[in-house]
């Protein structure tokens, strides 16, 4: 059996100690050290999950601890700071979700991962549901996708910052269904044309809820609805999914395991694998891949494409017209090279012939 991965844990708020009791779970990892700016927290933490003797600091740089990858649970903002200095540090990083605010951040992230030659991963935790699972084996079997979509509707009063933004679903939520319909698929979106806005009920000050609808490169459309202020029925936090394909449909209720009927009117069982779940996959996979080198779910150089498509629908919301995936990556790709500073990762960027190419939008 191989040793441990030996982990150091940045951010030690509430995700932070849901990442804690999940490293505490996987017999593959332990915990190296624990790293937040609130040293009392910090501490706190890490004693009430059981590791009251890992260090911990308010900084990377302030323990002397080894460490074989880093695992990013800051806020949003600080991802790529803390992320960045990870890997040119010469470690893996395991980030969780979103990668970044911005997709110019993100592609300075993939140009840091490609200068340290370390893996950096983002945790789209939904990707490892079984019942996900279970529904793409489903889709398999009934041939190419013509439609898929996603009904997403919660009544959440988060209080605090999220009801403050402008565009609370789609740029706080909606990455989790945009992400997942990028792996049920199998292809990469084109364009969206996207509405967004507020319900005059709604206790959001931006726009609470959205429709989306998006073309991928095989013709499949994506067709995403939600809102974060609807009382009553509300949908699974991971939405209504339904898929329609020649050999027929789909349907998953985000919660339980899903239902398929083929067009003979024959039901189509669901496959449930026992498989680590949520955060508990992604760490799985991770290890994994730090261990045999190969490239995951959610690698960076892909993970752009998701955040692109959040931008892509905020563009779309605010232009009134449909906007393609490859032009906010562009447009990002331009702004990367006007304010990235540090020399190296300004190298690597310059160096892609296509930043389109270097994230897999166009082979």
């Amino acid at each position: 059996m191989p040793e441990p991965l030996r982990l150091l844990q940045v951010g030690a708020g509430g995700m932070g100690r849901a990442w804690l009791r999940t490293i505490a779970a996987n017999p593959d990892v332990v915990l190296a050290g624990l790293v937040d700016l609130d040293l009392d927290v910090a501490r706190a933490a890490a004693d009430e999950h059981g590791f009251g003797d890992v260090p911990v600091a308010a900084a990377m740089g302030d323990l002397s601890v080894e460490f074989d990858a880093v695992i990013d649970v800051t806020v949003p903002v600080a991802h790529p700071k803390v992320s960045v200095e990870a890997l040119l540090r010469g470690v893996p990083v395991l980030c969780e979700k979103p990668l970044a605010e911005t997709v110019r951040e993100c592609l300075q992230m993939v140009a840091a991962s490609e200068v340290s030659g370390q893996l950096l991963m983002v945790s789209q935790s939904r990707r490892y549901f079984r019942a996900v699972n279970a529904f793409q084996r489903q889709l398999a079997e009934l041939g190419a996708i013509g439609t898929l979509s996603c009904e997403f509707f919660k009544a959440p009063h988060f209080s605090g910052f999220r009801e403050r933004m402008a565009e609370p679903l789609l740029v706080d939520m909606a990455i989790h269904q945009f992400d997942l319909s990028r792996k049920l698929i199998g292809s990469e979106p084109v364009s969206v044309y996207c509405d967004s806005y507020n319900p005059s009920w709604s206790w959001f000050d931006g726009n609470a809820a959205a429709s989306a609808i998006f073309t991928y490169a095989d013709g499949t459309r994506f067709a995403f609805t939600g809102s974060w202020c609807a009382p009553g029925l509300e949908t699974s936090w991971n939405g209504f999914w339904r898929a329609s394909a020649p050999g027929g449909t789909a349907t998953w209720d985000g919660d339980n395991g899903p239902v398929a009927e083929l067009a003979s009117g024959e039901a189509l069982p669901a496959a449930m694998a026992d498989e680590p779940e949520e955060i508990a996959g992604s760490l799985a996979e991770f290890v994994d891949a730090v261990r045999t080198s190969t490239i995951p779910q959610s690698e960076v150089h892909s993970n752009v494409i998701s955040l692109a498509m959040v931008e892509a629908a905020v563009r779309s919301a605010d232009t009134g017209s449909a906007v393609r995936i490859a032009d906010v990556i562009t447009d990002a790709y331009e702004q990367a090279l006007a304010t990235t500073q540090d020399p190296d990762l300004l190298a690597a960027l310059k160096a892609w012939p296509n930043p389109l190419k270097a994230v897999g939008l166009e082979s």
